[in-house]
C-alpha cells in the first residue's frame, strides 16, 4: 500500500497542527454541527473533520463513524494535504492504486468514494481536511463541490477565531511586563477583527 509522502513544509505544518488540535472542546458542537451538513450536502453516510498529526489522524468532530483516529499510514487524507488548495475526490477507491489495498478499502469499513478538502491556515498550512465517505463508487457535482470547499473555508475561519481568543485570554492573563502585554493584546485584537471581518464577507460564499 502507497503511503503518502511528507509535504515540503511537514516540520513547520505539524507545529501548526498541534497549535489547533490542543484548542479547548467546548465548541466542538459547532464542528459538529459541520459535518452534519457536510453529510447532508453530499449525500454520505461518513463526514469527517480530521487533523493529520506526525503519526495518526485526529477526528475533531465525525458523523458516520465510531472512532477518534486512525493511523495516517491509511489515511486518505494524508494524500489531500499534499495539494493544499484542491479537492481531492477518489471516485472508486478499488480502482485507484494509491488506495486500491488500504484496510480500510478491504477491511469492514469498505471505503468506495472519498472527497477530502484541506483545512488550510492563513499562513498556508493543511492542518487536515473536511472529507466525506461513501461506501459506493461515485463523484461530486460541481454544486455540491463547491459548497463543501465553502464550509470548509468557514470551518477554518472557525478554528482560527477560536485559536485567537485563546491567545488572547493568555496574553490577558499571562504574567508579563505590561507593554508587552499591550503590544499582544492590541496585534490578537487586530488579528480577531480581521478574521470577524472576513467571516462576515459575502464573497465568502462565492
Amino acid at each position: 500500500m502507497p503511503v503518502a509522502p511528507l509535504p515540503s513544509n511537514e516540520d513547520a505544518r505539524l507545529k501548526a497542527v498541534a497549535a489547533y488540535r490542543n484548542l479547548n472542546a467546548d465548541s466542538n458542537a459547532v464542528y459538529d454541527d459541520f459535518t452534519k451538513i457536510a453529510s447532508y450536502i453530499a449525500d454520505v453516510p461518513i463526514a469527517l473533520i480530521t487533523f493529520v498529526d506526525k503519526d495518526e489522524q485526529i477526528f475533531k468532530s465525525r458523523v458516520g463513524i465510531n472512532i477518534d483516529q486512525n493511523s495516517r499510514d491509511v489515511s486518505f487524507c494524508a494524500h489531500a494535504i499534499l495539494n493544499p488548495h484542491s479537492t481531492l475526490q477518489v471516485e472508486d477507491a478499488t480502482k485507484d492504486l494509491r488506495f486500491a489495498d488500504n484496510p480500510l478499502v478491504t477491511d469492514d469499513l469498505k471505503v468506495r468514494f472519498y472527497c477530502g478538502v484541506p483545512l488550510v491556515t492563513t499562513d498556508s498550512f493543511a492542518l487536515g481536511t473536511l472529507c466525506v465517505i461513501d461506501k459506493r463508487p461515485r463523484i461530486l457535482t460541481k454544486n455540491q463541490t463547491e459548497a463543501l470547499e465553502a464550509l470548509a473555508r468557514r470551518i477554518m475561519n472557525r478554528l482560527e477565531i477560536h485559536k485567537v481568543f485563546e491567545e488572547l485570554d493568555k496574553a490577558i492573563h499571562d504574567p508579563k511586563e505590561h507593554n508587552e502585554i499591550s503590544t499582544d493584546i492590541d496585534d490578537l485584537t487586530q488579528k480577531l477583527g480581521n478574521l470577524l471581518l472576513k467571516r462576515s464577507d459575502k464573497k465568502e460564499f462565492k
